[in-house]
């Protein structure tokens, strides 16, 4: 685990869940943070946390945005390079889905999971990758999900967002390579996050798939260890990131277990 010290990681969707057991991870290696998210009152509380566990020469900031509105991250990327004059990490954690049949899903809440999960994701990534050009070196981290390599039913949105944030993330690496800045796309299975009390309309499907579950500051150290390394991928657990490769390998078998085992929303 690297010594973050004076370095500055972004994380967006850092009042809860993934994001937020990232920032205060990564504060307790000693990095300054700064947290993305809409919620101020759990930013300030993910702040103060961070304040308590990381370095005394660390700067801690929150930005307020909505990461479904561009005008906000462009005004709230231009606050953060105001605050901090680099940053070296970015954490691109803010998402959300619903769990749901696609023809019953209003198409307001299609839109809104594509303007946060993918656009959102797209818009800051292009804002500090070019300074972490300029810079000549930084790291992009983009959670994808396991959903995004292999559907199940009720997910239908919410994986072809995560496909879009893993095929974008692919196309991304090879572009920034020759240019030094990293980038790692995070799929996990189900996380025992908040996530679930707006995705799981029954309340029930983090307990049909417990074998699965994964604990989320177990995760969150994982992706503060890859942090300014090359790894390319954290797929997660392991039974998982096996069934996508077969799925692929044997769709109409993988169609079936998908459809079937799949099938606990």
């Amino acid at each position: 685990m690297s010594n973050l010290l004076n370095q500055t990681v972004l994380v967006t969707g850092a009042s809860s869940g993934i994001g937020k057991d990232v920032a205060i991870n990564a504060a307790k290696l000693g990095a300054n943070l700064i947290l993305v998210a809409r919620n101020e009152d759990k930013l300030s509380q993910v702040k103060n946390e961070c304040i308590r566990v990381g370095a005394e020469s660390a700067h801690h900031e929150y930005i307020l945005i909505d990461m479904s509105d561009p005008k906000q991250i462009n005004s709230g990327v231009d606050q953060a390079f105001e605050i901090f004059e680099n940053i070296d990490i970015l954490v691109n954690a803010a998402g959300f889905g619903d769990f749901s049949k696609y023809l019953d899903t209003d198409f307001a809440t299609v839109e809104k999971m594509f303007r946060v999960n993918v656009l959102g994701l797209m818009l800051m990534t292009r804002l500090v990758a070019g300074k972490m050009i300029d810079n000549g070196h930084g790291h992009i981290l983009n959670v994808g999900s396991m959903s995004g390599k292999m559907s199940t039913p009720k997910s239908s949105v919410y994986s072809a967002t995560k496909a879009a944030v893993i095929a974008f993330s692919d196309g991304l690496r090879l572009e920034l390579k020759p240019l030094n800045v990293k980038v790692t796309t995070i799929n996990p299975g189900p996380v025992a996050t908040n996530f679930f009390s707006i995705a799981d309309h029954n309340g029930g499907y983090l307990d049909s798939v417990k074998a699965f579950v994964l604990d989320p500051d177990k995760l969150a150290w994982k992706i503060v260890g890859a942090f300014n390394t090359n790894k390319r991928e954290i797929n997660l657990p392991r039974l998982m990131e096996l069934g996508a490769v077969l799925y692929k390998l044997a769709p109409n078998v993988g169609d079936y277990f998908a459809a079937t085992l799949g099938n606990r929303k």
